[in-house]
């Protein structure tokens, strides 16, 4: 297993990682996406979802399925799947802490919007420890795991893969981070896509709680370094 302690950038997704899957947050992105598929293609739910599951699967996201079948206008859309109710997620001290402690620069790695990425920060409490967010327009709407997108996303932060971790909550979006030589922390959840299409190979850390995980990331960089 890669150890840590050369570690001096942190890239972290922001759904389902930095705040719990249960909250339902992007629960709420998910039936706005069906929603939308909805009242463009005048079908009902389950068929809105069936179209949206498969872009998602075929296409990285449902709005590059979007884009490429329909030729949707995406900041439209993203405004319209990113109006929900941000009080489902509550200031995180003990996240907080963790980051705080852990040593080395911090960005955001999404396939979702600026604008939506520091409302999720905003509500959590941990905005500041962030230097950058690389967004679905700096990959020009070529999401994760697309391996030109995360070149892209080490130019515009200056980042070594080496010295980089990259945490995700799903699993195929770390295979090309691995391939780029960096340190991969997975984060499962209870959602079926979590799991779909990953490689054993591109996982080099499993966590179960973010906070407990960084704690342990922070304390073991430090005592590795003190070595």
């Amino acid at each position: 297993m890669k150890r840590v302690g050369h570690i001096d950038s942190w890239v972290f997704d922001l759904d389902n990682t930095l705040y719990p899957a249960t909250t339902d947050l992007f629960g709420q992105v998910d039936r706005l996406m069906a929603a939308y598929i909805q009242q463009l293609l005048a079908v009902d739910f389950h068929q809105a979802r069936s179209v949206q599951k498969d872009y998602f699967r075929r296409y990285g996201t449902t709005l590059k399925g979007l884009m490429v079948e329909h030729d949707i206008d995406p900041h439209g859309y993203l405004d319209f799947v990113h109006d929900v109710d941000m009080s489902v997620l509550q200031s995180n001290q003990g996240l907080d802490a963790a980051l705080t402690k852990l040593e080395g620069r911090k960005v955001i790695f999404t396939n979702a919007s600026t604008d939506y990425a520091l409302k999720v920060l905003d509500r959590l409490g941990i905005g500041h420890h962030f230097s950058g967010i690389f967004d679905i327009i700096d990959a020009e709407f070529m999401p994760k795991p697309a391996p030109e997108t995360y070149e892209k996303m080490l130019a515009k932060f200056g980042l070594e893969p080496k010295c980089s971790l990259m945490i995700e909550d799903i699993a195929r979006n770390l295979i090309p981070a691995a391939r780029m030589g960096m340190t991969t922390a997975w984060l499962p959840t209870h959602n079926d896509w979590s799991a779909e299409g990953r490689d054993p190979q591109a996982v080099d850390y499993v966590i179960e709680d973010l906070t407990v995980w960084l704690e342990w990331a922070g304390q073991e960089k430090t005592s590795e370094n003190e070595v």
